[in-house]
C-alpha cells in the first residue's frame, strides 16, 4: 500500500471517522463478550467450560471464532453463527427457489432484499441454537462433572437465558452492519477476525512461559515459528491465487460513432468456495458424536456398539476423524464451487455482451471451456483447503502442543483474507478522497 495514500487517509476527516467507527464497534464487542448469561453459578460454569474447551481441540476451534465468548458462556456465545447459517441457507435455496434466484440477478436491489431476508431468518435460527446451547451445556456438565451447572431453571429463567443469548447474536449482527455501512471493510468479516485474534496474545504468552520453564521446548517453538511464517506466505498465495481468462469484445458501430474492441480478462479464483466447505464439514462431523451420546445406552446391542464406535473414533485426536474431515472438505469444495460458479450463465452473459474467449466459440463451447478450467483449479484448491483443515492435528503431533494451534489453517486463511480485503478497501477509500490531487 502506498504510504502517501495512508497519510492522506489520516488527514481526511471522513475517512478518519470511519476508522473511529470500526475501533468503537470493536471496543463494544470486546465489552459484550465478557457479559455472562444469567445462570445460577456463572463462575463454576465458566471454569468447567474452559477446562472442557482446552481438552477438546474441536471445541477449542469453535470457541476461537467467538473470541472466547463460548467458553465464558457470554451472551455472545453463538457469535455470528446464526447469521452465517442464514446466509448459507438462503444462498443454497437460491439454486432451487426461482424467486430467490431472480433476486440474486437483480443487482443491488436484489442484494438488499436478500440481506433483509437473511436478517429475518437469523432470528429463529438464533432462538433454536440458543436453546440447543443451553441444553448442551447442561448435558455435558451432568455427564462430565456430575452436576447440572445450569441449575433447574424455571420457565421465566429459560426465557431470560434464551432472550439474552438471542439478543446478543442479533446485536452482533447489527454491529457488523454498522461497520459495513459507516466504517471500512466488511463488518461481519472484521468481527470474525477480531474473535480469532483476541485470544492470540494470551496463547503466545502461555507458549513462551512454557518454553522458558522447559528449555527443551525452545527449539520446538522456534521450529513452529518458522513453519508459521511459511504457512502465512502459503495462505497469502492461496488466497490471492487466480487464473485470468482473456476476454475480447468485438468492435461495435452505431449511426454516428464506431467503438473499438476491448480486451479484458475474467478472473477465476483458486478457492472460489472460501472457507464454507470447512464449515459444512465441521457441521457434518458433529453428527456422529451427537448420535453416539444419544444412543450410547441403547438396549439393542448393535445400536449400542455403533454408538460406542462413533464416540471413540469421531474425536479430534483419532486418525479416522482426520481422514473423514479431509474427505468432507474436499467434497464440499467441489459442491459449493458448483453452486456459486456457473459456467453456462457466464458464457451466456458474455455472448449477450458481445464478449468471447479468443480461440473458443461463444455459447456451449465457452461453457465447457470454463467448466474444464474451474474443475482443474478446484482440484488444487480442494486439496489445499483439506490440508489447511487438518493442519492443527498434524502440527499437534509434530510439536506436541495444542493451545496455540487452535487457530489452525482455517483461522489463518480467514485472517489473511480479511486483512487483505480490508487493506484494499482502505486504499480505495483513500484514493477516492484524494482523487483531485492526481
Amino acid at each position: 500500500m502506498n504510504p502517501r495514500v495512508l497519510t492522506q487517509l489520516y488527514k481526511n476527516k471522513s475517512l478518519r471517522n470511519r476508522l473511529f467507527v470500526v475501533f468503537g464497534v470493536l471496543a463494544v464487542y470486546s465489552l459484550l463478550s465478557h457479559l455472562p448469561v444469567p445462570v445460577s453459578d456463572p463462575a463454576k460454569l465458566q471454569a468447567f467450560l474452559l477446562r472442557l474447551f482446552q481438552s477438546n481441540p474441536l471445541l477449542g476451534f469453535a470457541n476461537l471464532f467467538t473470541g472466547g465468548a463460548l467458553s465464558s458462556f457470554s451472551i455472545l456465545l453463538m457469535g455470528l453463527g446464526p447469521y452465517i447459517n442464514a446466509s448459507i441457507i438462503l444462498q443454497l435455496l437460491g439454486q432451487v427457489v426461482p424467486q430467490l434466484e431472480a433476486l440474486q440477478k437483480e443487482g443491488e436491489s436484489g442484494r438488499q432484499k436478500l440481506n433483509h431476508y437473511t436478517r429475518l431468518l437469523t432470528l429463529p435460527l438464533a432462538l433454536v441454537q440458543s436453546v440447543a446451547m443451553i441444553t448442551l451445556a447442561r448435558t455435558l456438565s451432568v455427564q462430565i462433572a456430575g452436576v447440572d451447572l445450569i441449575g433447574t431453571p424455571s420457565a421465566l429463567q429459560w426465557v431470560l437465558m434464551v432472550s439474552s443469548i438471542t439478543a446478543g447474536s442479533m446485536l452482533l449482527m447489527w454491529l457488523g452492519e454498522i461497520i459495513t455501512d459507516k466504517g471500512i471493510g466488511n463488518g461481519i468479516s472484521i468481527l470474525i477476525l477480531a474473535g480469532i485474534v483476541s485470544n492470540l496474545p494470551t496463547q503466545l504468552a502461555q507458549q513462551f512461559s512454557v518454553a522458558s520453564a522447559d528449555s527443551t521446548r525452545i527449539f520446538s517453538l522456534l521450529g513452529f515459528a518458522i513453519f508459521a511464517v511459511a504457512m502465512v506466505f502459503f495462505v497469502v498465495m492461496l488466497n490471492e491465487g487466480q487464473r485470468n481468462i482473456p476476454i475480447s469484445y468485438a468492435r461495435r458501430a452505431s449511426a454516428s460513432n464506431q467503438y473499438a474492441g476491448v480486451d479484458t480478462h475474467l478472473p477465476i479464483r483458486l478457492i472460489t468456495a472460501g472457507v464454507i466447505p470447512i464449515i459444512f464439514a465441521l457441521a457434518f462431523l458433529s453428527i456422529p458424536g451427537f448420535l453416539g451420546q444419544l444412543f450410547g445406552n441403547a438396549k439393542t446391542p448393535w445400536v449400542a456398539n455403533a454408538a460406542h464406535f462413533m464416540q471413540q473414533n469421531f474425536q479430534a485426536t483419532k486418525p479416522l476423524y482426520t481422514v473423514v474431515y479431509f474427505i468432507l472438505v474436499f467434497t464440499f469444495t467441489y459442491f459449493y464451487t458448483a453452486v456459486v460458479f456457473k459456467p453456462a450463465e457466464i458464457a451466456e452473459n458474455l455472448q449477450k455482451q458481445g464478449g468471447f474467449i479468443p480461440g473458443v466459440r461463444p455459447g456451449n463451447e465457452t461453457a465447457r471451456y470454463l467448466k474444464k478450467i474451474i474443475t482443474r483449479l478446484t482440484l488444487f484448491g480442494a486439496l489445499s483447503l483439506g490440508f489447511l483443515a487438518i493442519l492443527p492435528f498434524i502440527l499437534e503431533r509434530a510439536f506436541n502442543t495444542s493451545t496455540i494451534l487452535s487457530i489452525g489453517g482455517t483461522g489463518l486463511l480467514i485472517i489473511v483474507s480479511v486483512i487483505i480485503e480490508t487493506l484494499k478497501q482502505i486504499e480505495s477509500h483513500a484514493l477516492m478522497a484524494t482523487y483531485e490531487n492526481y
